[in-house]
């Protein structure tokens, strides 16, 4: 029995540690899921080992090891030796230790599950889950592919969005060196052909103090964004705050709406995948709602988990949340009285994709002119600051 102190966080994402006896890492994270915390990093006291996390991988390294994993399984490759030639071959330093550990726990008699539960936090959740199940049922091969294309749809719907914000954010870059360039360079120039500071407008005295200001006390301006930037990470930091502002992301126009398009999908494809792997509901339901990151949804489907045990049926307490719309539900419906629960999910997912990706495409096209707008009104209320100004200065010079 060893003694290890842990860092772990619970389902409303608030940092718990502590310490707790087990006969080894693989039984320490599962004591602490059974208490409804998630280990991100542990330390065995009693042998002053470390085992802090340092390495995560991402959508897109998952998928593509699940992928080349599943087809030496369907091959006949066993798992120690297919493990073997992954982490023989990856270039990553980090990731090819993790997968070099994973391997040596396998060869040494661990299940592939157990030895991923060496690693809390290197690999997330569902994919430990899905392959727990995929030992349990024997068909290991069959889950790796499945899980394979979850993460690849997951990383090509993050890349629609990343690349859907491309033209919105040069935009925006634009905006800000132009707004700081007419101020810090070109106002400056106009401020010779003042001949009366009496005369000016209160637009144009408002400009001129605002271009002193940026010019003399750029650190003030400097050290306030930098203020800002530090409290509104610290303020989504905060478990209550984290709430309310998921909340709020849900009820914005457009934007709450293409969330809730993407959680659908997200959620739908998830769930399918849990459900055909042969996972129990209340877990299938309790992984799904977690890989949607939004602490809002997570509180409210505890209602959900426990009306779902009672016996209730799943469509009916996802129906009374909200937060899915009601063809979805009636999905869902269907599912289970058909008893094609999983694959009707499967079919919603690809459909609430497409869904997500015109939702990111319409929000992005009303973006661009909002931008395009906003950069004409800025330019426009500084050339009515400067005009009169410079009309002035002509008059000035004329008469002389």
């Amino acid at each position: 029995m060893a003694t290890f102190s842990y860092m772990a966080t619970d389902s409303n994402g608030k940092r718990v540690k502590g310490t707790e006896n087990a006969e080894d890492s693989a039984d320490l994270i599962e004591k602490l899921r059974q208490r409804g915390l998630f280990c991100t990093s542990y330390r065995d006291t009693s042998k002053g080992k470390s085992a802090d996390v340092k390495y995560k991988f991402n959508t897109k390294d998952l998928s593509i090891f699940c992928r080349q994993l599943a087809a030496m399984l369907t091959a006949g490759i066993s798992l120690v030796r297919a493990l073997q030639i992954l982490q023989a071959q990856q270039e990553d330093k980090k990731e090819k230790a993790v997968l070099l550990d994973i391997y040596e726990e396998v060869q040494k008699g661990r299940s592939f599950s157990e030895a991923l539960a060496t690693k809390p936090g290197v690999f997330p959740n569902l994919f430990c889950s899905m392959v727990s199940a995929g030992e349990v049922s024997g068909n290991l091969d069959v889950i790796m592919n499945r899980v394979s294309e979850h993460y690849a749809k997951d990383n090509k719907t993050k890349n629609k969005v990343k690349s859907a914000m491309i033209y919105p954010m040069v935009l925006l870059c634009m905006l800000l060196v132009m707004f700081v360039g007419m101020f810090v360079l070109i106002m400056p120039m106009f401020r010779q052909l003042i001949t009366d500071p009496s005369t000016m407008s209160p637009l144009s005295m408002a400009m001129f103090a605002i271009s002193d200001f940026m010019i003399n006390y750029w650190y003030i301006l400097v050290l306030a964004i930098i203020g800002i930037v530090i409290f509104f990470v610290l303020f989504l930091k905060t478990p209550s705050t984290k709430l309310k502002w998921d909340e709020m992301l849900l009820k914005i126009p457009k934007v709450g709406g293409l969330l809730r398009t993407v959680y659908t999908a997200r959620f739908a494809r998830t769930m399918s995948n849990l459900f055909a792997s042969g996972l129990q509901m209340v877990e299938c339901i309790e992984k799904s709602i977690g890989t949607l990151g939004n602490t809002y949804i997570i509180k409210l489907f505890d209602d959900v988990i426990e009306n779902v045990k009672r016996g209730e049926a799943l469509s009916v307490a996802i129906g009374r949340t909200g937060v899915f719309d009601s063809m979805f539900i009636s999905i869902i419906y269907v599912g289970e009285e058909s008893g094609s629960l999983d694959t009707i999910l499967e079919k919603s997912s690809d459909f609430y994709d497409e869904e997500a990706d015109t939702a990111i495409a319409n929000l992005v096209s009303m973006l661009e002119p909002v931008m395009i707008i906003f950069m004409g009104v800025m330019i426009g209320t500084i050339l009515a600051g400067i005009f009169p100004i410079l009309y002035g200065g002509m008059a000035g010079i004329a008469n002389q």
